[in-house]
């Protein structure tokens, strides 16, 4: 019995030291919930992980279809769209007030690290509002070009959205490309200036180029300070009285949207899903209509913003639901979901996101090749704009060639793997898919068709066999101050850009659109723009198709041998300048042998450029010393053919970070 007692008093001690409860209440919210917060901090992040203890699941059926609002909020990158998500949620109730609420939304790791938005985070408020409760679902969305697909998904669950405008920047291209986005689908718009409190902030300024670009009138701008939480109060009322509720009916056949997913490898898939009629509870058998499989459901709930199990999800709301989904392919982005033996019309669907970059990813060992496979399967489930085909180098073993929608969307895909999954990646360089028209009918047999997509450079037939290349394009929008004009449009022609179209946004600053190869944008082209901008520029793109093109193929060889993962696909003007900047960063790449390596950039079995790595050298006749002069002229001899021995025997050494270094421009 002391024991037992013993042992309790030592747990109500945890209890009360260690973990420290929080209640969190609001007024505003329809429910009141015991938060109970965990010692230990999640890794690399400022917050603490909440575990929700409830009695009884959650009853949200008390709110019809006109109280409730669904909205998202868009903006360009680092115009304060996670801080401002973090102010409704604590003016909601959803989280309590604390100086660490930074990026709440931004669950992954790689978010927190590089302060961006990578994956669209959904979270519920319940907001009291002219004496009636309204339950408001927030999607946070990210801001950088590579990741528009995660945007156009979270709009289609979405009736309106917050366009987000850093009243100290201005409207960027994101910003521009965002709105587009929300009024082709016929989005309510609610114009937000945020941080106004900074100095530098123009307000009046930035709500002119608003209403060049925009048509919004600048009495329509809310203006507020999202970090210090000014002017945010009012933009619930904003929100209930503009945005329109969802066009739903509950007393129709349960018909439902998968928006997005995730994957737990306990419980398997989370869907996010937009209920558009009818209602979905626990034990429900429902079907794919993609997949035409059954599932039971496990648990349905909303995110507040973690996971809080509901009785049921009704018409017009968003939540989650887990069912018996094992496999990513089973969460299919844009899948239409409906009761058992109550089929309905599917929705349309997404457009299929259009991979703008390939890249090789290969396991450092080939015996973690399994391990990597499901790693890179469940991943995808997270982010389903990643295709994958199987490949095959000769230096790196089996692995895949994966499509991106960017160099960031690339490397971050990369980071994930291996900060989630520990996983040991070789990546090699990106490049992009060309389409390729050969002739002769045995030729078009042997390869089923006449026109070929080429994902790996290593895949291009023989010259001799193709009739005509296309390389893929891209229609860019830049916006910059002004005094940029020249420098900006030298960068475009020396990028081969064709300069479509310049317009004035205000007195000062410039929006232009121009078709950019996407070869040429992908490796630095942001990166020059900043540069020769002083910072101020931005820059957006959205594919544009195939145009014909004069390309060749360039090898890499090293004492003759050819190097496939560094061969690239380049326009024939920029071949001789390609070739001699990879052959000058491989030579600083490759460590020193006993022997000479020559590094040789080639075309059509033509050299266009080459570099030597210079052998070690010793001095074999350093202790000889009198005697014949015959006996020194024999070792040196023998050293000279000890070498060219080497050479041609020799295995070099090339470093996994080469792969990516090397094609990086001078």
């Amino acid at each position: 019995m002391s024991r037992l007692r013993g042992s309790l008093m030592h747990s109500t001690l945890i209890s009360r030291f260690n973990l420290g409860v929080v209640r969190s209440s609001s007024q505003n919210c329809g429910f009141h919930v015991n938060w109970f917060k965990v010692g230990r901090r999640l890794s690399s992040s400022s917050s603490h992980e909440y575990i929700l203890r409830k009695k009884e699941t959650l009853d949200i059926s008390e709110f019809p279809v006109e109280r409730i609002r669904n909205f998202s909020i868009i903006a360009h990158v680092d115009h304060g769209k996670s801080t401002l998500a973090d102010r409704l949620l604590e003016l909601g109730g959803t989280i309590s007030k604390s100086t660490k609420n930074e990026q709440v939304l931004d669950k992954l790791q790689v978010e927190r690290d590089r302060g961006i938005t990578v994956k669209a985070q959904t979270a519920s408020v319940i907001y009291t509002y002219k004496n009636q409760r309204y339950l408001l679902n927030l999607i946070d969305t990210p801001g950088h070009v590579d990741f528009s697909y995660e945007v156009s998904r979270s709009l289609a669950a979405c009736q309106g959205v917050i366009l987000l405008v850093d009243a100290n920047q201005g409207v960027q291209a994101q910003t521009v490309a965002n709105f587009y986005l929300s009024f082709g689908a016929d989005l309510t718009i609610i114009p937000v200036l945020n941080k106004i409190d900074l100095k530098g902030a123009q307000p009046d300024v930035v709500a002119g180029q608003m209403k060049q670009l925009f048509d919004v009138q600048p009495e329509e701008i809310i203006k507020v300070s999202a970090k210090n939480g000014t002017g945010v109060e009012p933009l619930f009322k904003e929100i209930i009285e503009r945005i329109p509720p969802p066009d739903s009916n509950p007393n129709e056949d349960f018909k439902a949207l998968l928006f997005d997913s995730w994957f737990n490898r306990y419980r398997g898939a989370y869907v996010n899903l937009a209920i558009k009629n009818g209602s979905v509870k626990k034990g429900d058998k429902i079907v794919s209509v993609q997949s035409k499989k059954v599932y039971e459901v496990q648990e349905v709930g909303i995110l507040y913003p973690n996971e809080v199990p509901t009785k049921a999800l009704y018409a017009g709301q968003v939540g989650y639901l887990v069912g018996n989904m094992r496999t990513p392919q089973e969460a299919q982005i844009g899948d239409t979901l409906h009761h058992q033996d109550k089929p309905v019309e599917p929705f349309p669907g997404f457009r299929p996101a259009t991979p703008m970059v390939f890249a090789g990813v290969y396991p450092g060992d080939q015996s973690e090749y399994p391990a990597l496979k499901k790693a890179i399967s469940k991943l995808i489930l997270n982010d389903s704009s990643v295709s994958v085909n199987n490949d095959y180098s000769p230096a790196l073993g089996q692995g895949w060639r994966l499509g991106f929608l960017g160099l960031l969307h690339m490397d971050v895909f990369g980071q994930r793997l291996e900060q989630e999954y520990n996983a040991n990646i070789i990546m090699s360089s990106p490049n992009v898919p060309y389409k390729v028209t050969i002739k002769g009918a045995k030729n078009i047999k042997f390869y089923g068709k006449s026109e070929l997509t080429i994902l790996n450079p290593t895949h291009l037939p023989d010259r001799d066999i193709i009739v005509k290349y296309r390389e893929p394009m891209v229609r860019g929008t830049i916006i910059s101050p002004v005094e940029y004009n020249g420098s900006i449009m030298a960068l475009c022609q020396e990028r081969r850009g064709d300069i479509l179209k310049q317009e004035y946004i205000d007195d000062t600053r410039l929006m232009y659109t121009v078709s950019f190869p996407l070869n040429e944008i992908i490796i630095d082209f942001f990166d020059a723009l900043k540069s020769v901008t002083s910072g101020y520029a931005s820059f957006d793109y959205e594919d544009d198709g195939y145009k014909d093109s004069d390309l060749v193929k360039v090898n890499l060889l090293l004492n003759g041998k050819e190097i496939e993962e560094l061969t690239s696909i380049v326009h024939v003007s920029k071949a001789k300048e390609f070739g001699k900047s990879i052959c000058a960063k491989l030579k600083d790449s490759i460590p020193r042998q006993l022997f000479l390596i020559a590094i040789q950039a080639t075309v059509n079995t033509k050299v266009i450029a080459r570099e030597d790595v210079r052998p070690l050298k010793k001095d074999v006749t350093a202790k000889l010393y009198g005697g014949d002069v015959t006996r020194r002229m024999k070792l040196l001899k023998r050293q000279s053919e000890g070498k060219s021995r080497m050479r041609k025997i020799g295995n070099i050494d090339v470093p996994k970070d080469a792969f990516i270094k090397v094609l990086k421009r001078t």
